[in-house]
């Protein structure tokens, strides 16, 4: 609201069709500057002097309370008493909704994320995909759209077929189906006969052979079974699990061959496989070449995928969302530019890169150096445990859990999905740093104060924010919607962890420097408020991360 009046009223002035506003670092230079480099290049006049002469120009408002010159920039105050009645107001009216902008309001969104092999428990590395998939999936959600979650489960692939072979005619339990794939790979290295056995079930299974089929079924449903108990413990749940099967027996992955036909973009290669030519849409050479079929014409993955993106583009008609790892890049590129032959439109790629352990580095399934999911779970468990003891906490199961999970969603969401995350088990589950538990507490300490103090919350004291603590809070509170719009556009979740650390930070500042009980009474009811205010944005915040906000720690 503030910043829209302060663009509104520099655009009458300077006619200029885009305005960037800045927000200065320090109170003291105002809430809001307007930067006069582009002003002064376009009149060939000194910044400064274009500055001191717009400043004079422009006019207060019930908005805009000060404006002033400073150095190159024109500094704008906003009116203090009616920021601090729209935010508290807002805050207290809209409870769990307010930072929605409702952007998403009557629109569909498809968002398929985790999608990890249905080959084994899933490892520690995997598990940044479906904690920033949930995450997106509740900021979407939050935004008002209708969101469908997906996981896209492979399960005729090759994976799953060294699976069947590996278990013969035993039924495994989940736990024990890691150690049989690690070590039927193994063999599968070093044996022809046992590579030509895997190879041989695929072919089964897409001949329809109803045994085959049946061993593939039981191993899928096993392992699909065990991922989902375990993402369910972190709260990740799914709308809809996709299987690959589907467009193998609908006949879909033949229709998609029929239709890249057309294109005459298709060639049998010198392997005998169905190839598809993608030169001229600027790909590496070797992705130039995209293999859809093996040799004795069962599909590979990528057709499948193909089908299967086809369907998501009619189910996501406003916003079709994948998370992928960063090692599929190229392969993601592939896809788009299929797509494009077919006139479909492409969905949206987040990329995520990995999580690395100490001594261990990145994770692979199939040389079996990996750290499980829910050992890292049970691990995360033991030190919150542990940290509770050490502040002479009684023992709490479900407390050490909300406190365990959110440490490491957190410090999994705080790093923007890009760039590599080097986990660190002191760091996340630290009370004083940037971390959950630190998050968790400033909304518990809020609770607390609430709690004694509930018979003198007045909801009609706005009041006046007059020291810095105070209006650097006020101002962090109204800057939640802002974050929540520019994080659910860009997909980027970390943008609402490092949001809320700024205001638990925030907070604990003004509860440090700002009694809030006090012996003038007008001054006690605003500063309720405005703690009021904080523990719904902290807990507003913490939700949109997937992680619980307890009222007591």
């Amino acid at each position: 609201m503030f910043e829209k009046e302060i663009i509104r009223i520099l655009k009458k002035e300077t006619k200029l069709k885009e305005i960037v506003l800045e927000i200065p670092t320090n109170i003291e230079f105002g809430d809001y500057a307007f930067p006069c480099f582009q002003l002064s290049r376009q009149q060939k006049r000194n910044p400064l002097e274009v500055a001191l002469e717009l400043s004079q120009k422009l006019k207060v408002n019930e908005f805009i309370e000060t404006i002033v010159p400073k150095g190159p920039y024109v500094n704008f105050f906003v009116n203090r008493a009616r920021l601090n009645e729209i935010v508290l107001r807002a805050v207290i009216r809209m409870k769990d909704y307010y930072g929605s902008s409702l952007i998403g309001k009557e629109h569909s969104v498809i968002i398929e994320h985790t999608s990890i092999n249905p080959n084994s428990s899933p490892h520690v590395g995997r598990a940044r995909n479906a904690i920033i998939g949930d995450a997106l999936t509740r900021l979407l959600r939050f935004q008002g759209y209708t969101v469908e979650s997906h996981f896209f489960v492979n399960d005729i692939g090759k994976q799953v077929s060294i699976l069947v072979y590996g278990t013969g005619n035993k039924t495994p339990t989940f736990n024990s189906l890691l150690n049989i794939y690690i070590n039927t790979s193994k063999k599968l290295k070093t044996s022809k006969k046992i590579e030509e056995e895997v190879f041989k079930l695929l072919y089964n299974l897409e001949q329809g052979d109803y045994k085959t089929k049946n061993k593939f079924k039981k191993i899928v449903s096993i392992c699909v079974k065990g991922q989902k108990k375990i993402l369910s413990e972190l709260g990740i749940k799914f709308n809809k699990y996709d299987y690959e099967s589907e467009y193998l027996w609908n006949n879909a992955t033949k229709e998609v061959l029929k239709k890249l036909e057309k294109t005459r973009r298709i060639f049998t290669d010198e392997h005998g496989r169905k190839v598809l030519d993608l030169k001229g849409f600027g790909l590496p050479m070797r992705e130039q070449v995209f293999v859809l079929t093996r040799k004795d014409g069962t599909s590979l993955y990528g057709l499948r995928d193909i089908a299967y993106n086809l369907e998501k583009a009619k189910l996501g008609k406003d916003r079709n969302i994948v998370v992928l790892g960063e090692d599929q890049k190229l392969y993601a590129l592939q896809i788009n530019a299929t797509l494009s032959l077919l006139r479909v439109r492409a969905p949206e790629v987040v990329h995520y890169a990995y999580i690395t352990l100490p001594n261990i580095g990145k994770m692979s399934t199939r040389e079996g150096d990996v750290v499980l999911l829910e050992e890292f779970m049970h691990e995360a468990l033991t030190k919150a445990k542990k940290e509770l003891k050490l502040r002479k906490q009684k023992p709490n199961e479900s407390l050490a859990k909300i406190i365990a999970y959110g440490a490491v969603k957190y410090a999994i969401l705080k790093v923007s999905p890009e760039k590599n995350i080097s986990f660190n088990w002191e760091s996340a589950l630290s009370f004083e740093g940037e971390a959950a538990p630190y998050i968790q507490y400033a909304y518990a300490r809020a609770c607390s104060i609430l709690k004694k103090v509930k018979n003198q919350i007045d909801y009609s004291e706005y009041g006046l924010a007059r020291l810095p603590q105070e209006i650097m809070l006020i101002n962090k509170l109204y800057q939640f919607p802002i974050v929540v719009k520019k994080a659910s556009e860009e997909l980027k979740p970390n943008l609402i962890a490092i949001y809320a650390y700024q205001l638990a930070h925030l907070f604990n500042e003004f509860y440090q420097e700002c009694k809030v009980i006090s012996t003038n009474d007008g001054l006690t009811k605003v500063r309720l408020t405005m703690v009021v205010a904080t523990q719904q944005v902290l807990k507003n915040a913490l939700h949109l991360m997937g992680v619980d906000a307890p009222k007591r720690m």
